[in-house]
């Protein structure tokens, strides 16, 4: 049985990451696999039991009981913790914190590998995985692998309007510091460090409208004969 076709797509928080995978999921019918938010579950379980993001044995009891599903419902797709929705709870800006911390175990990471291979090798058609590190880890073989990137300020503010939008008021000033350090973590840890594939197509979103970055996007998918990942 062929492997489906698999799409990679990287990049800083605020780049446009999420919005342009679902909207490419819907439109080629993929298995949108938000590894982001995996480790936003993690974050959250982990806040929840008071366990701190630097216990490593805490973190494992987490792991091993951890039940993460995804459900596409019309133009949002959903995030469930053991059955339960949290996909507005794993996204606050202290839970994306968090996750940026939690992410940088290599505990965490190496459990969660197998699990997001899974996922996306699961899926009937293609999938397309987005996160920090899908070109360079999870998937280094991935038929085709984007970094989305943008200018700082402009994620902030794209950040604040999500966050207004959801009613927490917090300074755009705020969102760009918290961005910044989490920018920071992400590209110095020792594992996994938010990067560009070599072979990543790079894709500056700053001034183009999110309808042009699914298109490029689209036409790349669409030139692909759909040759078989290696893991």
């Amino acid at each position: 049985m062929a492997q489906p076709l698999i799409v990679a797509i990287d990049g800083p928080a605020g780049a446009g990451k999420s919005t342009v995978s679902k909207i490419l999921a819907l439109r080629l019918g993929f298995t949108l696999v938000d590894t982001g938010a995996i480790y936003r579950c993690v974050a959250l379980s982990a806040r929840r039991a008071n366990i701190k993001f630097d216990d490593v044995p805490g973190l494992a009891e987490i792991l091993g009981g951890l039940e993460v599903t995804f459900r596409t419902d019309e133009d949002k797709n959903h995030v469930f913790l053991k059955g339960e929705d949290v996909s507005e709870a794993i996204r606050t800006p202290e839970n994306s914190l968090a996750a940026s911390q939690v992410s940088a175990q290599p505990t965490v990471r190496a459990a969660l590998l197998g699990l997001q291979r899974k996922l996306a090798l699961a899926a009937e058609k293609g999938a397309i995985l987005e996160g920090r590190d899908i070109g360079t880890v999870v998937f280094p073989d991935a038929n085709l692998k984007i970094f989305l990137f943008a200018d700082p300020k402009i994620r902030a503010e794209r950040r604040f309007e999500e966050l207004y939008s959801k009613g927490h008021e917090k300074p755009v000033g705020e969102v760009l510091a918290d961005q910044n350090k989490r920018d920071k973590e992400d590209s110095e840890r020792e594992h996994a460090p938010l990067k560009a594939a070599d072979d990543a197509v790079q894709i500056d979103s700053t001034h183009l409208p999110l309808s042009e970055v699914v298109h490029r996007i689209e036409e790349l998918v669409s030139r692909l004969s759909r040759p078989k990942v290696g893991l």
